[in-house]
């Protein structure tokens, strides 16, 4: 054998492997694309992408280095107390997002931006969720699960659920823990027939006209209390120059000006 068929019989299956390295490099997530305490795996059926698992890990908070190729995320089962504003913004093939069974106490109007066309179910059940942006879901067309939370039914809520493609079951599922309205707290959210919009405006016009007319009423008051201290102080200084001997006048003299100033308060 010479020495070049030596080579090549060693190079060739080093070459091999190499390709075969490459491949899989490129096939598989490396472990560095996870984020810590999370299984990603590749999807086998389409929608091809990542299947990020991250429940049960004792997250505190949405990582932040989520492939941008996710399709579906379990984030359940964790301590997280907040959605930032924007925090899926980059996972534009995520269909699925589980945040289920945390600490979630409220949303704002940008949490889940970026995933307006893609995402099909947004999982938000047994949570602390208390109150929500009144366009927070608007622009979602996914089905999103809210059950098991104390909401407070007020205007937002309303919008909230209003905006919601599949609002009429996500309503279903709402219990008032607290309400604008006393007489719906423990009830269901559809039992709520009243606008709690107007109810609202309502309520802030009415603590206007009672600030106006507390504002009136002491104008009022303080316009009656000047006229009244003016009147007291007039009667004591007409009392005063009562008071004061007077001298005979010649019938050419002028009255002095406390004649004048007595003919006229009189």
């Amino acid at each position: 054998m010479t020495p070049l068929d030596l080579w090549l019989s060693r190079s060739i299956p080093m070459c091999l492997l190499l390709q075969s390295l490459v491949l899989m490099a490129l096939c598989f997530p490396s472990a560095s694309m996870c984020p810590k305490g999370c299984v990603c795996q590749r999807a086998e059926y389409p929608p091809y992408g990542l299947n990020v698992t991250c429940s049960l890990a004792e997250l505190k908070e949405i990582p932040s280095d989520l492939p941008a190729d996710t399709v579906l995320l379990q984030l359940d089962r964790n301590q997280i107390h907040a959605v930032p504003e924007r925090a899926f913004q980059d996972l534009r093939m995520l269909r699925r997002l589980n945040l289920s069974h945390n600490s979630v106490e409220t949303l704002g109007e940008s949490a889940f931006v970026g995933l307006e066309t893609s995402l099909e179910l947004l999982d938000l059940s047994h949570n602390r969720i208390v109150s929500v942006h009144k366009d927070a879901f608007a622009r979602l067309k996914a089905r999103v699960l809210v059950h098991d939370n104390p909401w407070h039914c007020d205007c937002a809520l309303q919008q909230a659920l209003g905006g919601m493609a599949h609002n009429h079951e996500a309503a279903a599922r709402v219990l008032c823990r607290s309400s604008e309205l006393r007489d719906q707290e423990g009830r269901p959210f559809l039992a709520v027939d009243a606008d709690l919009c107007n109810l609202a405006r309502r309520t802030t016009d009415y603590a206007m006209l009672v600030t106006m007319f507390g504002w009136f009423a002491m104008v009022i008051s303080y316009v009656v209390y000047y006229v009244r201290q003016n009147q007291e102080d007039a009667r004591r200084h007409l009392e005063y120059l009562k008071s004061l001997p007077s001298k005979p006048r010649k019938p050419d003299e002028p009255e002095d000006i406390s004649t004048v100033i007595c003919a006229l308060l009189l």
